[in-house]
């Protein structure tokens, strides 16, 4: 059992307390996953080609040393953008695969948690609330975020296990349920040269998503293969700098709650996750049909498919 939130602002005028809002949603989310949690927040992107990477570094190690020795091994500058409790957001231009290799060659125990032009990541082992209070999340503004706090069933309680997986730019998913058939799908992904660094079922489909999608499909074909390829029973929440998604698996036994009105769109495993954003009471609430993907995209309002 996890718990997943998910809030997608369509007026600019509401993304400051975007934070807010979602640390208190997914503190409200506890009793389903007391193990770990972690947040996504999407920002207006980075200018000039550059992206963020979140980097969680070894408590004694020094951010900005690590930020000069990662842009000597690149050959171009890489940044401290910010300072955070489990290490540093960096910003860096060129190509994400080198940038990642640069700042692993500075500091060998470095993680990169994820990476975009618009996306910041937070990951960590505790309860949504201590996370949310430690990262300062509530204080962050924000126009799309996606929240979830994890009880673990198919791997060990770590942080790298903790959700959302971000396994390409931008790109980020969560997952509620279990992949009866995870392993055969890590072993294609294996033959197609991609290398997964959990044992994580989430971790597999997230990975399956990106590679669908390097391969040219849009969001929504990427989703209808998972439908296709992964065994079990979810639901998922898979966002991108520009879309908000949910999809369910053919028995949709995973709660899935969506709330909408013309400010937001909030999801959330039980509607309590809702209940306390704005006007909640007038917005549009319903449950996901199986099989049914809801896209939203940010910009052209709401479009939905089955």
């Amino acid at each position: 059992m996890c718990g997943i939130v998910g809030l997608h602002l369509k007026r600019e005028s509401a993304h400051q307390p975007l934070g807010a809002h979602l640390a208190e949603m997914l503190d409200c989310m506890t009793t389903r996953g007391p193990d770990s949690a972690g947040i996504a927040l999407y920002a207006d992107p980075l200018p000039g080609g550059r992206q963020r990477y979140s980097v969680r570094l070894p408590e004694h190690v020094d951010a900005a040393e690590v930020a000069r020795r990662a842009g000597i091994e690149l050959g171009d500058e890489v940044a401290v953008e910010s300072l955070r409790p489990d290490g540093a957001a960096l910003v860096a231009a060129g190509a994400p695969e080198q940038v990642s290799e640069a700042i692993l060659t500075a500091e060998s125990d470095a993680v990169v948690v994820g990476h975009g032009t618009a996306i910041e990541m937070f990951k960590d082992v505790g309860s949504p609330r201590s996370i949310c209070d430690r990262y300062g999340i509530a204080q962050r503004s924000a126009y799309q975020g996606v929240g979830h706090t994890r009880m673990a069933t198919e791997s060990a309680v770590t942080t790298d296990g903790s959700h959302p997986f971000a396994v390409a730019s931008d790109l980020v998913l969560v997952h509620n349920g279990a992949f009866s058939n995870y392993a055969t799908v890590r072993r294609k992904l294996e033959r197609e040269g991609i290398r997964c660094v959990t044992d994580n079922d989430s971790e597999v489909c997230a990975r399956y998503v990106a590679w669908q999608m390097s391969r040219g499909a849009d969001l929504e074909d990427a989703l209808r293969m998972v439908l296709k390829e992964l065994d079990g029973f979810y639901t998922l929440l898979v966002s991108t700098a520009d879309e908000f998604a949910v999809v369910r698996d053919s028995f949709a036994c995973k709660p899935a709650v969506i709330a909408e009105n013309d400010d937001y769109v909030a999801f959330g495993s039980e509607f309590h996750a809702l209940a306390s954003l704005p006007d909640v009471g007038k917005a549009t609430v319903f449950e996901p049909m199986p099989e049914e993907i809801h896209i939203w995209r940010r910009g052209d309002g709401r479009g939905w498919s089955q």
